[in-house]
């Protein structure tokens, strides 16, 4: 028998308002869908933080989490929510600690995707713990720090084993550096990792079943940072960067997440593929904004619509098989992975849905992107960004850029 639902998305969010906006406003142009499974109608509520019981019932079927990997109390709550509740996660709070880079760095490696050399050190000064000193006389053994950054070679990167924002990340290109820079790590507890001679760095942002590889300038600021370029890879880089991506957040059940890449030829090197809260911001995204919040609808959409349910099971066996069988090459490795991931997003199953039930949807966002509700959402993220004396360039950078998408999207 056809069912009706009514489908509430749950936002939890930092400071952000542009995409929550923004999300917000697509959704709405979503409209019912009707399915042979009845009609689907989706809304979305700003979630706020609260004492709850752990029987309380929760009122929210999918969560956009952008707090708690910075926080213990939403990812509790979430942890209930997934385990009580059944509540759909687009990140799974219960491989966080994977979002640290180390953990990642390990699965990876596993898979014999090629990461850096990389070296985890004991911390530089002792922790705020009132057992250390004792135990660290006792049982940490001296090392040489230039002996490893020697056979790491110069230059070298050390960077916090969690990361995050780019925090404590710094560039090692002699010992003078090497030094300073772990005298200054202070309680961090830092990697050394070797360097790679790339020729892009690429940032892929997927989203789902949803990829999209960026070319990324790093040194570059913030709304400078992702270039328009479409073609800078190699058609098997390219095709790298989105597998791996792809991979890794099947892997270990995530659906809304960066992955950073060293690119030199056809061979691809991640070196940061963990991001809790990837960047989504249109002063920093522009061009790609368009995309990331139609995909981060549509996916949610598809997810409430066809019941996908949240798994808290990871089944690395599975990779592991792949990358243990010695008949396979690397490229036969990538191919039997990304056969994986995308049997974890249903990737086909997605996009003909989205086919037969959103048939006009990209329309509509076209169409939203080029109308006054947007510009007005893009005017208030830059007043509330950039100096007073600078908003009209900003204004006018963004939304040439927002044009130029729509231009492009004429010519599809």
């Amino acid at each position: 028998m056809a069912d009706n639902s009514r489908h509430l998305i749950g936002l939890l969010l930092g400071a952000e308002e542009d995409w929550p906006q923004a999300f917000e406003a697509l959704l709405r142009k979503v409209g019912p869908v009707k399915t042979a499974s009845g009609t689907h109608e989706f809304e979305a509520e700003r979630l706020t933080i609260e004492p709850f019981d752990l029987n309380d019932p929760v009122r929210v079927e999918l969560v956009i989490d952008r707090l708690a990997y910075w926080y213990y109390h939403p990812r509790e709550w979430l942890k209930k929510a997934a385990l009580m509740n059944g509540t759909y996660l687009l990140n799974s709070p219960f491989t966080f600690q994977s979002m640290e880079k180390h953990s990642a760095y390990c699965a990876m490696l596993r898979l014999g995707l090629k990461i850096p050399k990389t070296v985890l050190v004991p911390y530089k000064n002792p922790v705020d713990n009132v057992r250390w000193a004792y135990t660290s006389a006792k049982y940490n053994k001296t090392f040489d720090l230039d002996a490893i950054a020697e056979d790491l070679g110069y230059p070298l990167y050390m960077k916090p084993f969690d990361g995050g924002g780019w925090r404590g990340v710094s560039r090692i290109n002699n010992k003078v550096d090497l030094h300073h820079a772990y005298d200054q790590s202070g309680e961090m507890l830092m990697h050394l990792q070797a360097t790679i001679d790339y020729d892009k760095f690429a940032r892929a942002l997927s989203i789902g079943a949803e990829t999209m590889v960026m070319d990324f300038r790093p040194d570059e600021p913030m709304h400078n940072r992702y270039a328009v370029s479409h073609g800078f890879l190699s058609q098997s880089a390219g095709h790298q960067a989105v597998a791996i991506s792809r991979i890794v957040n099947a892997f270990f059940g995530w659906e809304f997440n960066s992955c950073e890449m060293l690119v030199r030829g056809d061979s691809v090197h991640p070196i940061d593929y963990a991001n809790a809260c990837p960047d989504v911001a249109v002063t920093s995204l522009h061009y790609y904004f368009p995309w990331a919040i139609s995909a981060l609808v549509k996916w949610s959409v598809f997810s409430l619509a066809t019941g996908r349910r949240t798994s808290v099971d990871l089944q690395t066996d599975k990779y592991f098989a792949i990358a243990d069988n010695p008949e396979l090459d690397y490229d036969a490795k990538i191919e039997g992975y990304l056969a994986l991931a995308d049997q974890h997003f249903e990737t086909a199953k997605y996009h003909e849905w989205c086919a037969e039930n959103l048939p006009d949807f990209d329309a509509r966002v076209r169409d939203w992107f080029s109308g006054t509700e947007f510009s007005d959402i893009l005017r208030e993220t830059v007043v509330a960004t950039y100096p007073a004396d600078e908003h009209e360039k900003f204004q006018a950078h963004f939304q040439g850029l927002i044009n130029l998408w729509l231009a492009d999207q004429a010519e599809l």
